[in-house]
């Protein structure tokens, strides 16, 4: 133990010597992380190194248990052979990260990086063998485990925006584990998380506001890729039936802003991977608080997390299920404080019922668009039309079609309460919809209008509105 200990004490001197060696060297060499006064809010110039930093700090601590097991104590193999595992992947989510960091690569080209990384994370044995207490068949585990690291990996990126906040949170995620890892006796995880502690501490003393280092893209995306394998390694030797929400509770800071990145963004029908200001920091920046303040808070919501994930571990069997449920309200109190006006749209939708309403309503429009094109009369297309108007809540129609006005009024109602919308139809006349201001019905609007300029002119085309019977013309022909 005391040497798992020694390797945490030189990695974090390793991030003492090796950033400001770093920084000054991309101080030289141009390689910066620019302010755009949107997104990026630091004053100035600000080198990228955080990467480098964490390969040299981790690789020259594992170097030197070489050393350890000729001078002793020693650090037997097997506590550091996970460690090994992590490689190959990590190096490829490092190598993505940092041609990132010089040449700003594409989306898809990142994710492309860091499911190769992944892959070859379940290739060297690190799986996510359950869910929920389920044991997952090979061809399941293989899914969740490229899910798991890259929503890891993406998660500390896209939650690295203000000084310190990535780093810190993956501090407080990492001592997470290491307290696990003491508790569960579990020695390789112990190995493979206290290095990766002490080079965050380290890192942190320059990262923090106001910083004079970033993880950059290089750093972020490798720290989030470990602390993902870290989590399976620890879910693997977890007794609780909940498997992997005791690593997800560690990390819920950041995994809860990337899913509500997406969720946003595909509410307001935006790109996914479309970089916004709309991150969780960037709301409570936006409410008043300070950078600083903005980190504490968030730093605080992790020690939450970080409790609950170990009342968790050690508690299961008798309230691991109302830990969860606590840890799940108490996230949900928090997300509406952050006052994103989707969720609170959508949620109104949800439940007060204007989300039926709608789903009723396309589903009448559809119903409509059928029944319009399958009509095989001037007479039949007439009706429907009306039957349609009134059911939807407008006031009435006209439609004026080879030289002959037809008119249908279902309420009476004074001009200046109501809108008129025009249609044109295929240059032989119009059809006017008209619909009081302060209709109760739910009608998807302009789908129906639009609807109607597709269909009606070809289907009127056929017809002659004086091959009506009396009987219809005296219901329209005022």
């Amino acid at each position: 133990m005391q040497a798992l200990a020694l390797l945490a004490l030189c990695s974090f001197v390793a991030a003492l010597v090796y950033t400001p060696l770093c920084r000054d060297l991309f101080h030289r060499w141009g390689i910066y992380d620019r302010p755009d006064a949107v997104r990026k809010i630091h004053l100035g110039p600000v080198p990228r190194v955080g990467g480098v930093v964490f390969i040299l700090s981790i690789t020259t601590t594992y170097a030197l248990t070489f050393v350890f097991k000729k001078l002793g104590p020693p650090v037997d193999a097997h506590q550091v052979a996970l460690a090994w595992r992590i490689i190959p992947g990590a190096a490829v989510v490092f190598v993505t990260g940092i041609l990132d960091d010089l040449f700003s690569l594409q989306a898809w080209q990142k994710l492309v990086g860091q499911l190769i990384g992944a892959g070859c994370a379940y290739w060297t044995g690190l799986r996510v063998a359950g869910l929920a207490g389920y044991s997952a068949e090979h061809w399941l585990s293989v899914p969740l485990t490229l899910l798991w690291l890259v929503l890891c990996t993406n998660a500390f990126n896209l939650i690295d925006g203000v000084d310190g906040l990535a780093t810190g949170l993956g501090l407080f995620a990492t001592l997470t584990m290491v307290i696990a890892g003491l508790f569960q006796n579990n020695v390789p995880l112990l190995a493979v998380t206290l290095p990766v502690a002490g080079f965050l501490l380290g890192f942190l003393l320059y990262n923090f506001n106001p910083a004079t280092v970033f993880l950059g893209d290089s750093g972020s995306l490798l720290l989030g890729f470990t602390l993902g394998c870290f989590g399976v390694i620890w879910s693997q030797k977890s007794a609780t039936l909940l498997g992997m929400v005791a690593p997800g509770m560690a990390m819920f800071v950041p995994i809860l802003d990337v899913g509500l990145s997406v969720l946003r963004r595909l509410l307001r029908q935006q790109p996914v991977f479309r970089a916004d200001r709309g991150h969780i920091h960037h709301r409570l920046l936006d409410q008043g608080l300070t950078p600083r303040r903005a980190v504490v808070l968030l730093y605080g919501a992790c020690l939450v997390g970080a409790i609950l994930s170990i009342t968790q571990l050690v508690a299961a069997k008798q309230f691991g299920g109302l830990i969860v449920l606590v840890f799940c309200a108490a996230a949900w109190v928090g997300v509406q404080h952050l006052g994103y006006v989707e969720f609170s749209l959508a949620t109104r939708m949800l439940l007060g019922g204007s989300f039926q309403r709608m789903l009723a309503s396309q589903l009448q429009l559809r119903k409509f668009e059928e029944e319009l094109i399958a009509t095989t009369g001037v007479e039949e297309c007439y009706r429907l039309l009306a039957e349609t108007c009134r059911k939807f809540g407008f006031a009435g129609f006209v439609i004026d079609f080879r030289g002959q006005t037809l008119r249908k009024t279902f309420l009476e109602q004074d001009v200046e309460v109501c809108w008129i919308v025009r249609i044109p139809l295929a240059g032989t006349g119009y059809l006017n919809l008209i619909r009081p201001f302060n209709s109760s019905e739910q009608v998807a609007v302009v789908p129906f209008v639009q609807m109607l300029r597709d269909i009606l002119p070809e289907k009127l085309q056929n017809f002659a509105v004086v091959d009506l019977p009396e009987r219809v013309l005296a219901q329209f022909v005022n």
